[in-house]
């Protein structure tokens, strides 16, 4: 029968501590950016080691800030992955460039950095890399790739917050960093996300475009640029704050939560698990498998469903979804390993709420569909 309870496939970690901290701050009436966001921005900046955060309204708004900072519009490329979220490539859509699609790897689902160059034209300004379900991106290749064609690099950290790749946290590669605070993530302020850079100058334009556009300028306000509402709240910022401080425990329990599947999992011939890289850190925002040619990935689902399981897929290949199918003339077999992992991938529950129990269970009725499906 299965458990009567659902195994969600995520639940964030929200604490008692953070609860009083959130109706503190609403309380006192100070709503709006304040002591809370200062502080929340300067603990990512020590924890990411950035010199700047700068938090925002989602992982969207910030790779979205990101765009117009570098100025990219109309005519101009952006290389991003086939296999992601489909915000990665609306932002580039949004500020009028064009999203050039390269396939990804199924050993990391991250962009196959070997097929990089062979889509750089002279209308390409920057490489979108996405650290795909807290996976680490090639970023050796990536950094060493726009060094020689002078592009910028725009990291979609959204999933990543603690990632490394060779000991350094992801978003800290390149021009900017984007990450996302969305209840998936590995720490949530309902919804919101950050931009953290090194450039103390692209800094400063992130934070009058978050805010309408608005810049002292002579002692009185003004508006300089023709800016968005993007700002963070006082409290979300104070949730974040809170969930920050056990950031490292989480993913500690992520990890072992993942091991727990790989050894279990690796003895079914038909599911491919995670693959481990030395030269990085995996956080396991998702914990993502891939299922055999000759099963069919949505009776798995239906399956896990029914037995009290919440799963589902991973990521969107966006040559699989209308709009940009359209738009761009793409078919299902323009990217083939997109559209493998799409149609094929398996993303299972990870967190803190999930049990060592809960992951044998879980496995355990993985196991059965093998002999249901023979049946």
């Amino acid at each position: 029968m299965g458990k009567m309870q659902m195994i969600k496939l995520a639940q964030p970690n929200i604490s008692e501590r953070a609860i009083k901290k959130v109706v503190e701050v609403l309380k006192s009436g100070n709503l709006v950016q304040g002591k809370y966001v200062e502080e929340f921005q300067q603990r990512l900046e020590n924890y990411i080691g950035v010199r700047n955060a700068v938090v925002v309204s989602s992982g969207t708004a910030a790779l979205h800030l990101a765009l117009l900072a570098l100025n990219l519009k109309k005519g101009d490329e952006v290389i991003v992955p086939a296999f992601t979220f489909p915000a990665t490539a609306n932002v580039v859509e949004l500020v009028g460039a064009k999203p050039v699609f390269v396939d990804i790897n199924l050993s990391d689902f991250c962009i196959d950095t070997s097929k990089i160059e062979e889509v750089i034209t002279k209308r390409t300004k920057a490489i979108m890399p996405v650290h795909e379900f807290g996976q680490a991106a090639k970023m050796d290749d990536i950094v060493k790739i726009t060094n020689h064609y002078n592009l910028k690099i725009v990291e979609d950290a959204a999933c990543a917050l603690g990632s490394e790749f060779n000991n350094q946290k992801v978003g800290t590669f390149g021009e900017f960093g984007c990450f996302s605070f969305h209840p998936r993530k590995a720490i949530t302020t309902g919804e919101g996300g950050v931009v953290v850079t090194n450039d103390d100058i692209l800094a400063k334009e992130i934070r009058v475009l978050r805010n309408h556009g608005i810049q002292n300028i002579d002692g009185r306000m003004d508006f300089s640029h023709a800016g968005l509402n993007y700002r963070m709240t006082d409290f979300q910022a104070a949730l974040g704050l809170t969930q920050l401080q056990d950031i490292d425990q989480d993913i500690t329990v992520r990890i072992d939560l993942a091991n727990q599947y790989n050894m279990l999992l690796s003895d079914i011939e038909w599911i491919d698990i995670p693959s481990f890289f030395e030269d990085r850190k995996m956080v396991y925002q998702t914990y993502h498998i891939l299922v055999g040619h000759k099963l069919n990935r949505d009776d798995l689902l239906l399956h896990l469903k029914e037995n009290g399981i919440q799963a589902n897929y991973g990521a969107q290949a966006l040559n699989c979804i209308q709009f940009y199918m359209e738009k761009y003339n793409l078919t299902e077999k323009s990217y083939p390993k997109a559209t493998h992992a799409y149609y094929k991938g398996v993303a299972l529950p990870i967190g803190r709420h999930v049990s060592l129990e809960d992951v044998s269970f879980i496995v355990s009725e993985i196991d059965k569909i093998s002999v249901l499906e023979r049946n």
